[in-house]
């Protein structure tokens, strides 16, 4: 078995959806800038990539992973398009680790593009009837009773913060914490090494280099966040409002990854090792505590426990789901999104868990090194996660 380890990291800055800037750039676009950057960074040409896997979520089917790879000049390079809903960035990381492990490849680009500004709205005939739905959105599951397919408000935020015991107040409190984190970073520096610069349309037709997140809030305090109107008032103590979900956005995320042979050969020096993954399903009830599934079994695979981990990215779907995977799993809060996540930095669904393992890098390199875990839950009651370690520097 070959080691799988990653020669690139980076992202695109996440735009926020209809009025960012974002806002006319397709999610093909993004792949295929984010794949030429990545193999910029390498060096590498080509014919030099054995494979493109790309997380794609709600965008209408196809290939997008093949359709990148074509328009970044890639045209002897095959695609594959990985769907797992929000963990399917992370889930196409896994998928790349998985083929160099076994042999079968060396060299694949790997993450997940995704902009809700431009993704196709479905219509669907409702079996029975002659009726037509407009913005008809592919569920990840049959509605079940406390868990409606067409809300995670309640399936995956509301949920878990019940299951978890979580209050309001440390619902808004996380979420405060997640954008004085990604403001701070931004205003160090720390996200200069993985964002590539865009240069965009806006919406009034001008043009712009793109490359600084625009879902944080500055302005963000606790008395606004406490101010905001829960989105289910008529449910009795309901706690999930806008201020404590994630954001609605685009954005793209992609890594390299090699066999450690590949990269000896070619020069290139790990910026960190895959060494395992998890993928589980849990009642879409408790969609949101799919993560404290997740990150033991992948930890127990190795031999590990949640104590020889550094820092953990645990996706702010709404911030019950960070909050309620470390108060379940008694996690030091300093050592989970130590950058922000959804609350802050947002939630392009199918490039987030990509971007989790591109900032989880970066940030373990400013370390001087360490192990970090990335892990989300994704509709339908399933969740993953994934264990890299950065070598000493």
């Amino acid at each position: 078995m070959s080691d799988a380890v990653l020669v690139s990291a980076c992202r695109t800055a996440i735009g926020t959806s209809f009025k960012g800037s974002l806002t006319e750039t397709t999610a093909f676009d993004l792949a295929r800038a984010i794949i030429v950057e990545s193999l910029n960074r390498t060096g590498l040409g080509p014919g030099g990539v054995d494979d493109v896997v790309l997380g794609e979520s709600m965008y209408g089917g196809g290939d997008i992973a093949r359709h990148a790879a074509l328009a970044a000049g890639l045209d002897q390079v095959p695609g594959l398009a990985v769907n797992r809903h929000c963990a399917s960035g992370l889930s196409a990381v896994a998928v790349a680790a998985a083929s160099i492990a076994s042999g079968a490849q060396e060299v694949i680009v790997a993450g997940g593009a995704h902009s809700t500004s431009t993704a196709p709205r479905s219509a669907f005939r409702t079996p029975g009837t002659g009726e037509w739905s407009d913005g008809w959105i592919p569920p990840s599951h049959e509605s079940r009773h406390g868990a409606p397919n067409d809300d995670m408000s309640i399936t995956v935020g509301w949920n878990a913060a019940v299951e978890a015991g979580l209050s309001r107040e440390e619902l808004d409190g996380w979420a405060y914490t997640s954008h004085v984190r990604a403001v701070n970073a931004g205003d160090l520096g720390w996200f200069r090494d993985e964002i590539v610069p865009l240069n965009v349309v806006r919406g009034d037709g001008s043009h712009a280099v793109f490359d600084v997140d625009e879902h944080p809030r500055r302005s963000t305090s606790l008395e606004k966040l406490a101010s905001l109107r829960p989105l289910h008032p008529e449910i009795d103590g309901f706690a999930i409002t806008p201020g404590n979900s994630a954001g609605v956005n685009d954005g793209a995320a992609a890594v390299v990854l090699m066999s450690a042979e590949r990269a000896e050969a070619q020069g290139l020096a790990p910026l960190a090792f895959v060494r395992g993954w998890s993928t589980v399903a849990v009642d879409p009830r408790v969609t949101g505590l799919a993560p404290v599934r997740a990150i033991p079994e992948a930890l127990d695979r190795l031999g590990l426990s949640v104590a020889d981990v550094d820092v953990f990215e645990i996706n702010e779907a709404f911030a019950s789901v960070a909050a309620a995977a470390a108060k379940l799993l008694k996690l030091d809060p300093a050592d989970v999104n130590p950058v922000g996540s959804g609350c802050s930095l947002g939630h392009p669904i199918a490039a987030t868990g990509a971007r989790m393992v591109v900032s989880l890098v970066h940030e373990l390199r400013r370390r001087g090194g360490g192990r970090g875990v990335a892990s989300l839950c994704a509709g339908g009651g399933m969740g993953a996660a994934l264990v890299i370690e950065a070598p000493s520097t």
